[in-house]
C-alpha cells in the first residue's frame, strides 16, 4: 500500500515587473542613504519636498512618453512640442489674465492636435514612429523659432501659483502628477483600451487578428502624448514666468528615461507608468545629490547614464535566467 506524499504549497514568485520596480525603489533607498552620509542638508524634510516638486516637468512628459512606447513606438517630438507650446502660452497671454483660461485651453488642444497628427502618420503611412516624429520634431521647432527666437511674452500675477503653490506643504502641481499617474495606471489595467494598449505594443499582428482597435489605439496615445507635452509647457511657464524657444530641448530623450529606468521595455507590451513615476523620482533625486556635491552638468550626464545602464542591464540578466 503506497502512501502519497503530500502535496507542495505554490512557490510565490513576484512578477518581472515587480522586481523591476523593486530595483528602482532600491537605487532610491541607495541614494538617499548615500546622500544623508555626505551632508546632513540632503536628508532634510525642505529638501524631499523640493526634489518632489522639482519631478513634476519631468513625470509629466514621460507620461505621455509611456504610453507612445507600450505600444511599441516612441515619440521623439515631446521636446519641440514643448518648446513650442510654451512660447505660444506666454506669448499669447503676454501678461494679460483674462487670457490665461483661453490660452491654456487653446495651448492643451493643439498638443492634443500634434499628437494626433503624429499618430495618424505612424498608422497611415506606416513609417516607423521614430522618422515619424523626429521629422515632426523638426518641423515644430522650427515653427517655434519662426515665432520667437528668444523669452517670449509675460506671464500675469498668480500664474506662478501652478508651479509653486504647495498645501501642507506639498507641492499642488506634484500631487496632481501623482494622482494623473494613478489614473492612467487604473486605466490601463481595468479599462479595455488599456488592454488594448498592451495588446498593441505586444503583438499588434495578434491585435488586430483579435479584432482590436490598433490604429484607434495608436493615434489615442500619441494624442495623450501631445496632452501631457501641453501640461508639461504650461507648468514650465508657470515656473520660469515665460517661455522659450528651447525650453524642451532636454526633454526628448530625457523623457525616454524614466520610462526605461521604470521598466517599460522599449519593444513595447510590457511595463507600466507606476514604474516612469519611480524613475522620475529616482532620477530627481540623483540630480539633487549631485548638486549638493557640486557635481558639474557634465559628470551630472555620465551618471545618469551610468544609472540607466546598470538598471535596464539588470532587467535584462534576469530575462535571460528566467
Amino acid at each position: 500500500m503506497s502512501i502519497s506524499s503530500p502535496a507542495k504549497s505554490p512557490t510565490f514568485r513576484p512578477s518581472p515587473h515587480v522586481i523591476r520596480l523593486g530595483l528602482v525603489v532600491l537605487f532610491i533607498a541607495v541614494l538617499i542613504v548615500i546622500g544623508s552620509v555626505l551632508t546632513d542638508r540632503f536628508a532634510r524634510s525642505t529638501n524631499f519636498l523640493n526634489i518632489y516638486e522639482q519631478s513634476t516637468d519631468l513625470a509629466l512628459v514621460s507620461l505621455g512618453q509611456t504610453l507612445t512606447i507600450l505600444t511599441g513606438g516612441i515619440d521623439l517630438s515631446v521636446g519641440s512640442q514643448i518648446s513650442l507650446l510654451s512660447v505660444l502660452t506666454s506669448g499669447l497671454i503676454n501678461g494679460d489674465g483674462s487670457l490665461v483660461l483661453p490660452v491654456c485651453a487653446g495651448v492643451i488642444a493643439l498638443g492634443v492636435l500634434i499628437g494626433v497628427v503624429n499618430g495618424l502618420g505612424v498608422v497611415f503611412l506606416r513609417i516607423h514612429p521614430l522618422i515619424v516624429t523626429l521629422g515632426m520634431g523638426a518641423v515644430l521647432q522650427g515653427v517655434a523659432l519662426l515665432y520667437a527666437l528668444g523669452p517670449a511674452g509675460s506671464t500675469p500675477d498668480g500664474f506662478d501659483a501652478l508651479a509653486y503653490s504647495r498645501v501642507g506643504g506639498l507641492s499642488v502641481s506634484a500631487t496632481i502628477t501623482v494622482l494623473l499617474y494613478l489614473l492612467v495606471a487604473f486605466l490601463m489595467r481595468r479599462t479595455a483600451t488599456g488592454r488594448a494598449i498592451y495588446a498593441t505594443g505586444d503583438e499588434p499582428a495578434a491585435a488586430v487578428l483579435l479584432g482590436l482597435p490598433v490604429r484607434r489605439v495608436t493615434v489615442l496615445v500619441y494624442a495623450l502624448c501631445g496632452f501631457f507635452c501641453a501640461l508639461t509647457a504650461i507648468y514650465l511657464v508657470s515656473r520660469f514666468g515665460t517661455g522659450q524657444p528651447y525650453a524642451g530641448t532636454y526633454y526628448t530623450l530625457e523623457s525616454v528615461t524614466p520610462v526605461v529606468v521604470g521598466g517599460t521595455m522599449l519593444s513595447g507590451g510590457r511595463g507600466g507608468v507606476i514604474g516612469t513615476l519611480l524613475g522620475a523620482y529616482l532620477l530627481s533625486v540623483l540630480n539633487n545629490l549631485l548638486n549638493f556635491m557640486h557635481v558639474s552638468t557634465q559628470i551630472q550626464l555620465i551618471a545618469q547614464g551610468l544609472i540607466i545602464m546598470v538598471a535596464v542591464s539588470a532587467y535584462v540578466e534576469r530575462k535571460k535566467v528566467a
